[in-house]
């Protein structure tokens, strides 16, 4: 039997959305107010899923502990209060949208997640706006 455990979190972050290839004129008709070139934040809340089946020894799928510090250790440190175009390297040359953050949580967090569970993120840009990445 499959059960999936999740977790929340959230971080505080500042982003622009542009590309250097493109004029201001392009980048402001593509991403209006997000290619503010002062940049702008957003109170992220993130949930962490991982499905699978219930290890018969502990009666987990996953350590909730253990997801919660593998969220604090890679994402919320790496994110939290960090301007995304700036601090942190995976969006050097990636246009930090939400779709593209859920990639890169996703991403840190599936080499700590055994392989044969199911890993999914869903991003909150805002309380009504939210991507789901699940690795396909």
């Amino acid at each position: 039997m499959k059960v999936t455990v999740s977790r929340k979190a959230h971080f505080n972050a500042a982003h622009r959305l542009y590309r250097k290839d493109w004029s201001m004129e392009k980048n402001d008709a593509v991403f209006g107010k997000c290619n503010n070139p002062n940049f702008h934040g957003h109170n992220y809340e993130l949930i962490v899923s991982v499905t699978g089946e219930i290890d018969p020894e502990t009666g987990f799928v996953v350590d909730v502990k253990i997801l919660s510090d593998l969220i604090k250790e890679h994402i919320e440190y790496n994110f939290d209060h960090k301007n995304l175009n700036l601090d942190v390297p995976e969006f050097a040359n990636l246009n930090p949208t939400a779709e593209n953050i859920a990639v890169v949580i996703w991403r840190k967090l599936r080499n700590y997640i055994d392989a044969t569970k199911e890993l999914e993120v869903v991003l909150y840009e805002t309380p009504r706006n939210f991507v789901t990445y699940s690795g396909t």
